[in-house]
């Protein structure tokens, strides 16, 4: 039986336990127009997506959290429920397109079929138009959206169509396998993650790196500085955009011997510097902790298979290549301190365990008022080369990243056919200012590339 990791879990049980949130991840694909008909776009995209299960399956919980929740297939599956059209309201511009994709966003995907969404928005500037890939984060993580965006508009095969092969087995069923694996001896536990999750020739390197790691992510959970980034959440969402040239972060990247995502914290940290000072704060040392997720992936499944580090970012520098050499040795010694590799292993113990606590403890994190994180920054590598869709160019994407557990802004990054982009999430009645983030961003980086010239 397919079953949910603790970290595909975990989302559902953060989205169940912050009413105010929608764990749904997106990409906003915009397309040169026409719009093709609904039916015909419906029918291209199932076509593709005939192949991939977790498409056609839904989560089956376990009575009383004695095992984790199972992908079973829909019996009634309705593919035209999953799919919506909608016209961007005038001025038809890109403000009025992320109010749009914010409003959609905000409505969480329903329990009882699967978790995935697809949005045609039309009446977009200069003809064009748009696709809005919903996902809940539970199925996949950005990288999986990310492939699946190479699936569907992409020049790959689609993928051979499944047979059913996950029967939903009910309650009982499910409620009896998980009281076995309860029963079983904590030697057969043992024996189990060692063979799984630690290869003994790796055992005692596997444990000092975790130790070491462990100590450095024990650090990262001090408090930041109080900050308005943090607080109890609305229920409405901004969101804003912003592209840059990819060229030009590797040109800087080249420059300052450091890598492109070191360059593209470097911008967000001085966007969020400058939201600081526009609302009247002083841009501490520790006032901005961001959870950045580094990918732990070595197959090709949708699970969520992600670590993370915790950076502090310098908002208290005034310089821009001060702040890109302090953000790149933060992340090198974050690295060298194995937080990642610890992050890993905790994920990966927490699948041999029994359930109903790790549940419990997530539900009771979920209440806790933490100020330590005040934000999320991911950057997941797109593809390379223009995709299209029904015959269409598809010519920009832009990510969209989720907010719970007082984080009241968020920063998705995607690269895509020579482009960065990047997708701001807040919360609109907290931190409605992200136009201030997405300024500052793009200057950065230009103030970065003439430093590097």
């Amino acid at each position: 039986m397919d079953r949910l990791s603790p970290l595909d879990a975990a989302f559902l049980e953060i989205e169940d336990e912050d009413p105010s949130s929608s764990l749904a991840i997106a990409s906003v694909a915009i397309a040169e127009g026409p719009a093709p008909a609904q039916d015909e776009f419906e029918t291209a995209v199932l076509a593709q997506l005939a192949g991939i299960p977790r498409y056609h399956q839904k989560v089956r919980t376990v009575p009383f959290d004695l095992g984790p929740p199972a992908w079973v297939d829909d019996p009634a599956f309705d593919p035209p429920a999953h799919f919506g059209r909608v016209a961007l309201p005038e001025p038809h511009d890109r403000a009025a397109l992320g109010e749009l994709v914010a409003l959609l966003m905000g409505e969480r995907l329903e329990r009882d079929r699967p978790l995935w969404e697809f949005w045609v928005i039309e009446d977009l500037p200069d003809g064009r138009w748009a696709i809005l890939s919903k996902v809940h984060h539970a199925l996949a993580d950005g990288l999986a959206a990310t492939r699946l965006q190479t699936i569907l508009f992409g020049s790959t095969e689609p993928p051979a169509p499944r047979d059913a092969d996950s029967p939903d087995p009910g309650s009982a069923r499910l409620l009896d396998e998980a009281i076995g694996t309860l029963l079983r001896t904590p030697w057969d536990q043992a024996r189990l993650l060692a063979r799984e999750v630690l290869h003994p020739n790796r055992l005692a390197r596997h444990v000092s790196d975790a130790a070491r790691g462990l100590t450095a992510m024990t650090s990262a959970l001090l408090p930041a500085s109080p900050t308005p980034l943090t607080g109890p959440l609305g229920r409405d969402r901004h969101y804003s955009t912003a592209s840059v040239p990819l060229a030009e972060i590797k040109a800087v990247a080249r420059a300052f011997d450091v890598t492109v995502n070191d360059v593209l914290l470097a911008a967000v940290t001085a966007g969020f510097r400058e939201l600081l000072l526009q609302r009247g704060e002083t841009p501490a040392a520790d006032s901005v902790r961001s959870l950045v997720p580094v990918s732990a992936r070595n197959g090709t499944s949708l699970d969520n298979e992600v670590s993370l580090l915790l950076p502090l970012l310098p908002v208290d520098l005034t310089d821009p290549a001060q702040r890109l050499i302090r953000v790149h040795r933060r992340l090198e010694t974050l690295k060298a301190g194995k937080e990642a590799t610890a992050g890993a292993l905790l994920t990966a113990t927490a699948a041999h365990e029994p359930f109903a606590p790790v549940a419990w403890a997530i539900r009771a994190a979920a209440h806790l008022p933490q100020r330590n994180i005040v934000t999320v920054t991911t950057n997941v590598r797109g593809p390379a080369e223009p995709l299209s869709a029904l015959g269409r160019p598809i010519v920009e994407i832009y990510p969209y990243v989720p907010i719970a557990l007082r984080v009241r802004i968020g920063v998705a990054m995607l690269s895509y056919a020579g482009q960065v982009t990047f997708g701001i999430t807040s919360d609109a009645g907290a931190v409605p200012e992200t136009e201030v983030l997405v300024k500052a961003i793009e200057r950065e980086v230009q103030a970065l590339r003439e430093v590097a010239r």
